[in-house]
């Protein structure tokens, strides 16, 4: 696959993934606004905030600035930029946060399809933050956060779903590829353990720990791993986002399961 056509398909599940979560914020009664999320700190409207601020940026909008004071749930220089973006829409309406979010992606989907990008490792001429990321590192992520945030709000306002589209596939197949980091650095078990993730509907990952302590992937799982961790898109998506812990029986643990009980501590793979 060429660096356009990936990069195009990047393209079509973000928008795919805003249109969705456009839909479902058309449908929040005004109480659903302020119902608090996952995220410390921030309501459903926080989060709508959020991605009309990112959108803005992205679509050509100047930079904002805002005095967003000390809140606790706040840390780093990100937590730092993001906050600006809700600080100055808690007086917007939410038809106009979501008008808003439209009008940025419609802006932004036509010149990224009048003009798509070509090269993965190209720098984009506008971006949020001033990050350095490229243009594969941007569109791959921007399916991400939109698709989460989409969970967040339906999590609060219990309503679930939005599990089969194009864009969670994605967000679960991309937060996967992280499992060699989470046992290699954040659990550092010793070296030869093996340990395989299959979360259902994305491809089984197997891991294992090298010489020097990194995790390794394999190209397919061995015989009798040390552990083996099984569960479905939403608990693995709660757990790999940092969102909240797993319901009882939601995780299958098979093998050591005192290191499988340590692996799912820290799946977390995104702040």
């Amino acid at each position: 696959m060429s660096d356009r056509e990936r990069l195009s398909g990047y393209v079509e599940t973000w928008r795919q993934a805003v249109t969705d979560l456009t839909g479902l914020l058309d449908t929040l009664s005004p109480e659903e606004w302020s119902l608090p999320t996952d995220l410390p700190g921030w309501d459903v409207k926080a989060v709508a905030s959020h991605i009309a601020h990112l959108e803005s940026v992205l679509a050509g909008a100047p930079e904002e600035t805002a005095q967003i004071g000390s809140p606790p749930h706040v840390t780093g220089l990100m937590g730092m930029y993001t906050e600006i973006g809700v600080v100055n829409r808690r007086d917007a309406a939410p038809a106009e946060i979501v008008a808003e979010i439209r009008k940025a992606a419609d802006a932004r989907y036509a010149r990224l399809t009048a003009e798509p990008p070509t090269d993965g490792s190209a720098r984009p001429e506008v971006i949020f933050a001033g990050v350095p990321w490229d243009w594969n590192t941007l569109l791959r992520n921007r399916p991400l956060d939109v698709w989460m945030h989409e969970q967040d709000v339906r999590r609060a306002v219990g309503r679930p779903g939005g599990m089969d589209g194009a864009a969670a596939q994605h967000v679960a197949d991309y937060l996967s590829e992280g499992f060699a980091y989470v046992l290699g650095r954040k659990v550092a078990p010793p070296t030869g353990t093996t340990a395989v993730l299959a979360v259902e509907g994305s491809p089984v990952r197997a891991v294992v720990i090298g010489e020097d302590g990194r995790g390794r992937l394999l190209p397919q799982p061995p015989e009798a791993p040390t552990v083996t961790l099984a569960m479905d898109r939403a608990t693995f998506v709660v757990l790999a986002g940092g969102r909240r812990k797993a319901e009882p029986g939601t995780v299958t643990i098979t093998g050591d399961t005192d290191l499988g009980h340590r692996i799912v501590e820290r799946l977390a793979t995104t702040p």
